[in-house]
């Protein structure tokens, strides 16, 4: 693993004001990330939804019966 000089540079920044090691400061980071990564997937699903477009089948229409399907469509 390879990581910019720069980046390296900050994280060995706050490990020294935080007295911690450069491991738990970017271990620390990773999981915050999936942990986002985690939360933004669920919030994306949670916003789906179908449009609907009101009505309906026919209460005599059999949604699960195929030809009823079709000989319905066939009368529209």
């Amino acid at each position: 693993m390879t990581l910019s000089d720069e980046l390296l540079r900050d994280a060995k920044i706050k490990t020294a004001r935080e007295d911690r090691t450069v491991s738990s400061v970017l271990e620390e980071g990773l999981r915050l990330l999936l942990r986002q990564s985690e939360v933004d997937q669920r919030a994306a699903r949670a916003e789906f939804s179908l449009p609907t477009f009101g009505g309906g089948a026919a209460p005599e229409i059999h949604v699960d019966d195929n030809s009823a399907v079709l000989d319905a469509m066939d009368q529209a």
